[in-house]
Parts: structure tokens; C-alpha cells; sequence
């Protein structure tokens, strides 16, 4: 179907073609070229951190992450109302996901529901920054993760660039992890990161993410010297051409964050006055990106409504998230049934995500809003 109106639209102008085009122009260095530590120190120095390293997706970064903090079994506990990939990380890892319930402000983690899930082999906390907003509790849940010496590692795959206070998302845990997928704050296509100040963590992600093999000043593909590797690891690297990419678009992303929090300012003021709906929540002091601008109905039943009626209109709308303890393969590895989650049931059966980018004009705005108002007023 041709949508009238899509869910995103990747912002990008002619610098992003320039970089790419070097690279590819330049002939060489391809796979490892310089483009890869720049983006590295640029990360790093962005968030304050003593050390960024990239991956070829958010997932191949997470499960890299897990595996360098040593989780090969056990508990980790993690939110259902996520994207799969964070908990399919963990079984990745050997590990098991323990689901607990999320708050119904931010969607984050509930601090009191985590305290329960926690057990003699609980070895992580996972909590979520969702759709561009701080998760309301992170400060909690590293409390609780300090009191019972638990890793944090937060999943901020959707967030880069939020923060709370002065504070950035991504620098409360023992490490983050960021997604550069297509329909993220900035994008490469695909491609992920890792920050830290762990020198530890820093040296065993980057054995994970090639191959086991011990880096040194030779690049791989242009020197004959001969490479030792001292564990199995993955090919989860990200190329010169991508790396050059996501450069190019984190240098937009002030500019891009404040288009994208300007039109979630126009949705709010519009679709406020709507008594069926809630809008996304602005927490005092936490500045939200818009990743994704999820609203909540009343009920399901509303919903599906809704989300027909746009539908017939041209207006793509998705539903960020249907838990993942419902999912078949974890309904029959892990026995998760439903009801497990009454709250991430519920809130999952009311939220609608509307289409939100840059580029997304007042006009198309108000043909969403328009047909919202005839639906459910």
C-alpha cells in the first residue's frame, strides 16, 4: 500500500551523500577505514564517556555488550514492552529474561515490580529508554542495581540525545547500548553502539566483535603481519561506508532533535484537547527526542478503531509494543503466558504510535489530527 502519509522519513541532506561517496571514491579501506574512530571519539565525547565502540546493528551490540560483562547464564531482567531484540540479546547470551512491568509514564521499568523479580541468579537489569524518553525511573533502578551489585545496561536503542537534567541517557548504567536502525534519532541504515568507561568492557567488545582477533596498529586488510586471536567472537563490525554515514548525520543531531521535538509540540497542543487520549508524557526535568510519538487510548476496542480509520485515510500508525512474553518462542522456551504482565497487557492494548520525522509538514499534521478528532470525539 502507498501511504499517504508514512510512519517515518529518514532525514538526510547533501552531506550525508558526500561522505559516503568519499569513501566509496577513495577505493579503499572499505570494511576498516578511518571514518570508524572518528565516529567512535565523536560518540564518546558526545556522551562524556571514556570510550564508544560500533557494531553493525543496536542487537549485535547488546548481545556483544552482555557477553563482555560476562553473561553466559542466569537472570536478566528486562521490560516486555521493548523491541524483541532486547531480550533475544539475553537468550543470545545463555542467559534467561525475567520480564517484570513497566511504569505508565515513560513505559520504563517499574522500580517496585523489578525489586520482586530479583533472585539468587539475577545478573542484570535491562531497562529501556522508550521511544526517545528517559526512562522515569533509571535513577531507581541503578539504586537497586547497586544494592544488590547487579549490572545496569541500558537499552537506549530509541534515545540518543535524551537526558534528564544535564545527565544523558546512556551514562546511568555500567554501559548503554544505541541503535543507528533507519527509523532512529540518526540513522546509518543500520549499525549500533556501545558506551563506557570500562577499559575492561571497552577491550573484550572489541575481541567479541571481530573474531577474537588482537588488534594492534596494522590494519587487517593491508599488512602482512599475522594476527593472533585468542577467543571465538563474532563478525559484528560496522563498515568505513556506514560509519561515514552515521558521522555525517550525528552532526545534524541538535538540528534534528529540535524538528522532531517541534512537531511532537504541535501534536501535543492539537490532540491534548482530545479527552480520549493521552499524549505523551513530559516528565519534569526529562527532555524527551520524539523517536517514536506514541499516544494511549481509552481502551482497545478504541484503538482498533482508530487505527482502521487512519488506516483507510493513508496514515500509517504501528503498535510500539506487543509484549514480548506472548511471542511464541518465549510462550514455549520460557512458559510465559498471559496475564503474567497485567499492566504491559493493558497499556500495550491502548497505545497507537502516529507518524512523527523532521520533514513531517503542519498540513500533514492536521490531516492526522483531523481524522483522530472525527474517530474519537
Amino acid at each position: 500500500m502507498k501511504w499517504k502519509i508514512p510512519l517515518f522519513k529518514i532525514y538526510w541532506d547533501e552531506d550525508d551523500i558526500d561522505s559516503v561517496a568519499r569513501v566509496i571514491k577513495r577505493g579503499d579501506y572499505w570494511a576498516t577505514g578511518p571514518e570508524i574512530e572518528q565516529l567512535e571519539k565523536s560518540i564518546a565525547k558526545f556522551f562524556g564517556t571514556k570510550y564508544a565502540i560500533s557494531f553493525n546493528s543496536g542487537t549485535s551490540a547488546l548481545h556483544a555488550d552482555l557477553l563482555a560483562h560476562n553473561i553466559r547464564k542466569g537472570e536478566v531482567i528486562v521490560p516486555s514492552f521493548t523491541f524483541i531484540s532486547t531480550a533475544n540479546a539475553v537468550v543470545l547470551t545463555g542467559a534467561k529474561p525475567v520480564f517484570a512491568e513497566i511504569e505508565d509514564e515513560s513505559y520504563g521499568l517499574d522500580p517496585e515490580d523489578v525489586k520482586e523479580k530479583i533472585t539468587k541468579n539475577t545478573k542484570a537489569i535491562i531497562p529501556v529508554h522508550y521511544g526517545g524518553a528517559p526512562c522515569k525511573e533509571i535513577r531507581a533502578l541503578k539504586e537497586i542495581a547497586e544494592d544488590y551489585n547487579l549490572l545496569l545496561i541500558e537499552d537506549a536503542a530509541e534515545s540518543i540525545g535524551s537526558k534528564i537534567g544535564n545527565e544523558l541517557v546512556g551514562t546511568f548504567g555500567n554501559s548503554a547500548m544505541f541503535s543507528l536502525c533507519q527509523n532512529k534519532i540518526i540513522t546509518s541504515g543500520e549499525g549500533g553502539m556501545i558506551v563506557t568507561d570500562s577499559k575492561d568492557i571497552y577491550e573484550k567488545l572489541k575481541l567479541i566483535r571481530s573474531h577474537g582477533r588482537v588488534e594492534n596498529k596494522n590494519n587487517y586488510f593491508t599488512t602482512s603481519v599475522i594476527f593472533d586471536y585468542v577467543q571465538a567472537g563474532y563478525n559484528y563490525r560496522i563498515s568505513s561506508i556506514t560509519a561515514a554515514l552515521a558521522l555525517s548525520q550525528f552532526k545534524k543531531i541538535n538540528k534534528i532533535i529540535q524538528m522532531r521535538r517541534e512537531k511532537a509540540k504541535y501534536y501535543n497542543k492539537k490532540l491534548s484537547i482530545i479527552k480520549n487520549i493521552k499524549i505523551p508524557a513530559e516528565v519534569k526535568d526529562h527532555f524527551h527526542v520524539y523517536q517514536l510519538y506514541t499516544i494511549q487510548l481509552e481502551n482497545s476496542k478504541l484503538r482498533e478503531k482508530l487505527q482502521q480509520t487512519l488506516t483507510k485515510a493513508g496514515i500509517i500508525t504501528k503498535i510500539y509494543f506487543d509484549p514480548i512474553h506472548l511471542k511464541t518462542l518465549y510462550k514455549k522456551q520460557f512458559n510465559y503466558k498471559k496475564g503474567d504482565l497485567a499492566k504491559t497487557e493493558n497499556i500495550s492494548q491502548k497505545v497507537l504510535t502516529l507518524p512523527l520525522y523532521p520533514t513531517l509538514s503542519n498540513k500533514e499534521m492536521d490531516y492526522v489530527i483531523r481524522k483522530i478528532k472525527v474517530c474519537c470525539e
